[in-house]
């Protein structure tokens, strides 16, 4: 059984109101074969990142090797910059960003998350990248998918006309890309 681990969005009620449904259509598009994980994160209605570090790292201690990381908006901006930070001892099957906002030149600024120019030099080696962004988003603009681009050369970008942040709360080209990586297992 393949492991995913979603990270949910920011804003008050971003867990049981907003990423719930990314994380139901998900599910509904995987089928049994896959275990979700989605863990409530500290303080959703104004995210910190060492608060996020810190439950991150603990639901990283109860992945096994293979297990998709997944990142929406904020979460997935905190996903990326921890997985740059930290060294694991785990193997990560894949890092997937949805409608995430780079923080870094161009992109937005960040009290507590440090911009690296080199992040996909910094990601553990050979995990493949997957960027998702809705060309109607109207919280991340849609140019952060190319900043995110130049940060991690071979990232694959899927770029979704008319979506929105949420997608329009349908993971279908998310869910394709991870049964491709997982041999095609629904």
């Amino acid at each position: 059984m393949t492991q995913i681990l979603f990270v949910q969005g920011g804003g008050e009620g971003a867990h049981d109101q907003w990423d719930s449904k990314l994380v139901d259509n998900l599910g509904s598009e995987l089928g049994p074969q896959y275990e979700i994980r989605y863990p409530f994160m500290p303080n959703e209605a104004d995210p910190s990142y060492p608060a996020w570090k810190a439950a991150l790292e603990t639901a990283f201690a109860g992945l096994g090797d293979g297990a998709i990381l997944i990142g929406h908006s904020i979460g997935g901006t905190i996903l990326i910059h921890v997985l740059a930070e930290c060294a694991s001892e785990r193997v990560v099957g894949a890092i997937i960003l949805i409608a995430a906002p780079f923080v870094g030149q161009d992109g937005w600024t960040s009290d507590d998350i440090e911009p690296q120019p080199d992040l996909g030099a910094r990601l553990p080696t050979g995990v493949p990248v997957f960027l998702y962004h809705g060309t109607t988003d109207e919280i991340a603009p849609v140019e952060h998918i190319d900043l995110y681009a130049k940060a991690i050369p071979g990232a694959h970008l899927r770029r979704l006309d008319g979506r929105d942040h949420q997608l329009n709360n349908m993971l279908s080209e998310v869910a394709t890309d991870i049964r491709q990586l997982a041999g095609g297992r629904r």
